[in-house]
């Protein structure tokens, strides 16, 4: 390779490239600015974001890509691939854009935000290559992934093969901080069903084995293990059956769990306690327990990759962010999303950027009024080209894909998502 490639690539992205990058982001905010307002008016949940698809892949088609839509298993779901100059023999990244909202509260979480940070993020990067057809080699991929509230719609898509000849993953999260690294639990889904004998609470209680004794005792043994758990461990509980009358001793009665922890392999021990805890409540009352794992496939923490989030923050810092790094924000303030799958089998990051005040929380109705909200346009603007130009780097400085995959390889690299908790 000629002494100037070798400089191009050791250096990262060239100036010029990075400008270019950046007007062309910026050129797209009315068509962005659009989109974070029509999802934010029409909010989809998990599964059935139909028309938010729509809206997305449309906008593709009018920018001259085309997209594949429901596609890994996901009627809501849509790829658009991107081949730059050397494409199918260069690296390829993934840019990934979530769009489902929350019952009730509807973009109480920002998604909208998100869908309009990948789309500019893409769409800047197809736009550069139209104005500069040979100056980098690789591809890009934009990949519409469904259903995370409350599912794992990444984990559906990822066992159809969604990963499979994609090196590298990076999106993005609103939130009340700039955030280059935030800790992420991963989460599991526990449903217990206890099974007793029914008799006549007054005439004959000794002639019964009470389910509703068996789930108020596991209710509270996992009330007691709180203190043992470590500051990471989140466990949150609802009775989903308890009994149909007074007079009759419950033949039947169940709980539903959340279980959450900071890496794969606490989560798995956490998971063994509270089957220990249901068999041993269930001994107590001479009753039996089901036990049940994982309705949706579990989620992940997210492992973030450091070489790509420091190329994060230099692009946000462009823009008049700072990011705050890891252990600014304290740990308590902690949720789950299904892209830590994803960061388990390629590297990948998941940063979050501030569009409400630090003391809107997520899930709200009020972080629902901040994702429609002109801060909510600027954020996804800024956003696109933060995305945009990490995605670029990692094109362009082969240094930063060997730093990337090193990294990757040192915390373990890839794992076995579906069969980590068989």
């Amino acid at each position: 390779m000629a002494g100037a490639d070798m400089g191009r690539l050791s250096s990262g992205t060239p100036e010029y490239l990075r400008a270019a990058l950046e007007e062309q982001i910026d050129a797209l905010a009315p068509e962005l600015n659009a989109i974070v307002a029509t999802l934010h008016a029409h909010p989809e949940t998990a599964f059935a974001e139909h028309n938010s698809a729509r809206l997305l892949v449309e906008a593709l088609s009018r920018h001259g890509v085309d997209a594949q839509t429901g596609v890994y298993g996901v009627d809501t779901a849509f790829r658009a691939p991107w081949p730059g100059a050397g494409a199918g023999s260069g690296p390829t990244i993934g840019v990934l854009a979530e769009y489902d909202a929350l019952p009730e509260v509807g973009h109480a979480c920002g998604h909208n935000v998100i869908a309009a940070a990948g789309l500019g993020a893409f769409l800047g990067l197809v736009r550069l290559w139209r104005q500069h057809p040979d100056a980098v080699a690789g591809s890009v991929v934009l990949l519409g992934t469904p259903a995370e509230e409350g599912h794992t719609g990444k984990e559906v898509m990822a066992r159809h093969g969604v990963f499979d000849d994609i090196d590298a993953a990076i999106m993005v999260h609103p939130y009340g901080y700039d955030l280059a690294d935030q800790v992420w639990l991963g989460r599991r889904l526990l449903a217990l069903t206890f099974t007793g004998v029914p008799a006549h609470a007054s005439a004959q209680p000794f002639m019964g084995r009470n389910a509703l004794d068996a789930a108020a005792l596991a209710y509270q043994g996992i009330g007691l293990f709180r203190q043992q758990l470590p500051p990471g461990d989140r466990v949150h509980a609802i009775m989903t059956e308890g009994g149909q009358r007074p007079s009759i001793i419950p033949e039947r009665a169940g709980l539903k769990l959340y279980a959450r922890s900071k890496y794969p392999e606490t989560l798995k021990d956490l998971s063994r306690r509270l089957e220990d805890i249901a068999r041993g409540a269930a001994m107590m009352t001479g009753t039996s327990v089901e036990i049940i794992w994982d309705e949706h496939p579990a989620s992940l923490p997210v492992r973030t990759n450091t070489a790509l989030t420091d190329r994060w923050i230099t692009a946000q810092r462009r823009r008049g962010r700072d990011p705050l790094p890891a252990g600014v924000v304290p740990e308590t303030i902690a949720a789950s999303t299904d892209f830590g799958n994803v960061s388990y089998r390629i590297p990948g990051i998941h940063p979050l950027l501030k569009i409400a005040d630090s003391d809107v929380a997520l899930h709200t109705r009020e972080f629902a009024v901040a994702s429609g909200s002109p801060a909510a346009e600027r954020g996804a603007l800024d956003a696109a080209y933060g995305l945009g130009l990490t995605a670029l780097d990692y094109l362009c400085d082969a240094g930063l894909r060997k730093a990337v995959h090193e990294e990757f390889d040192d915390q373990g690299g890839a794992i076995d998502v579906p069969g980590f908790f068989d």
